[in-house]
């Protein structure tokens, strides 16, 4: 019978330890990546923000955070491909480092020694970076498309700070999610994974269009003021009847059949077959209705420990389900192995 205990996020929103919890300072980002310059300007209420319905605004905000922040010199990714959210990529990450340090009596396992897998890491591969510049730990980032690796690998390559830190796997069969990326002789720490949320295309773009009516609809009730959400909250924009995603995403980084539910049954799963190469396996629930049936299919594993981690992002609530198939001696085992120092 698995242990489940549940852990509540902060009250006022993102980690204590996530660097973007104040309102971005667009002076200092500038000086870091002067290229967001043109993207910065005064919006009706005197404070500088860019346009976060641009595609190309929003990528470049993330590399001004990443330069700054992390000290990346080289970011980029394709056109088309998902720009994601520093704030709450983040925060994935230091909500790992508190469950480690769970298991580690308290202190963050730190530096090489320790390493994760970034299950569909994309083109981004902003998990890995975050990861290794904030904590040391070693990664592996995988995902099923050739673009997506080839991006992440030159990311890679062309940042001293990260050579070395974050190998770069394509998984040739889509069916398989562990298989192939973890190897005989591979033991991770942790698997941290960003599901596709939707089940279809039409579903993603279906609820793409809601957003824009959301956001069209708050926007006059908060009297035409655009929130510059700290979190870096997706929004929206419209091009002709079509809603357009400012974060972009391919197919595989959207959606997949059966949406979030399935994917992660199988991730679940999958995960049976590597039970004693990962101590913990994570992964974002972001529809708080698919928790039952995730719950259900741990305790059909046999995962002997779940927990749930909620995730305040602003308006946006969510949630990290974790579990492990070693025992408490297992674990004790692993620990003294692996963390202590």
């Amino acid at each position: 019978m698995a242990q489940k205990h549940k852990q509540k996020a902060p009250s006022k929103g993102l980690h204590p330890r996530n660097p973007h919890r104040a309102r971005y300072d667009f002076d200092k980002l500038i000086q870091s990546c002067p290229e967001l310059s043109p993207f910065v300007a005064k919006n009706p209420y005197g404070d500088l923000s860019v346009n976060f319905s641009d595609p190309e605004a929003v990528k470049m905000l993330n590399r001004a955070l990443l330069s700054h922040f992390y000290s990346v010199s080289y970011w980029d990714i394709p056109a088309g491909f998902l720009c994601p959210p520093i704030p709450g990529r983040a925060d994935y990450l230091h909500y790992i480092a508190d469950l480690l340090a769970d298991s580690n009596g308290g202190k963050i396992p730190k530096g090489k020694t320790i390493k994760g897998i970034d299950i569909g890491a994309g083109a981004n591969c902003v998990y890995p970076i975050i990861g290794h510049r904030v904590y040391g730990w070693q990664f592996v980032a995988a995902d099923i498309d050739p673009v997506s690796i080839k991006s992440a690998r030159f990311i890679v390559e062309s940042n001293p700070s990260l050579k070395g830190a974050i190998q770069c796997r394509l998984q040739k069969n889509p069916d398989h999610i562990f298989a192939g990326m973890i190897n005989d002789s591979d033991l991770f720490d942790f698997t941290m994974c960003n599901p596709p949320f939707h089940a279809s295309l039409e579903e993603a773009m279906a609820g793409s269009a809601r957003k824009v009516k959301n956001l069209a609809a708050n926007s006059e009730k908060k009297g035409g003021r655009k929130q510059d959400f700290q979190c870096n909250k997706t929004s929206n924009a419209m091009k002709g009847n079509k809603p357009v995603l400012n974060f972009g995403g391919q197919k595989a980084e959207l959606w997949c059949p059966g949406g979030e539910a399935a994917f992660i049954k199988r991730m679940i799963n999958q995960s049976v077959e590597k039970s004693s190469q990962c101590f913990w396996f994570t992964t974002l629930v972001s529809k708080k209705d698919n928790l039952s049936l995730i719950y259900k299919q741990l305790k059909k594993a046999g995962a002997v420990e779940v927990k749930t981690i909620d995730m305040a992002q602003g308006q946006k609530l969510t949630r990290i389900v974790v579990w492990t198939f070693l025992t408490p001696e297992q674990q004790g085992v692993w620990r003294n192995t692996r963390w202590v120092k």
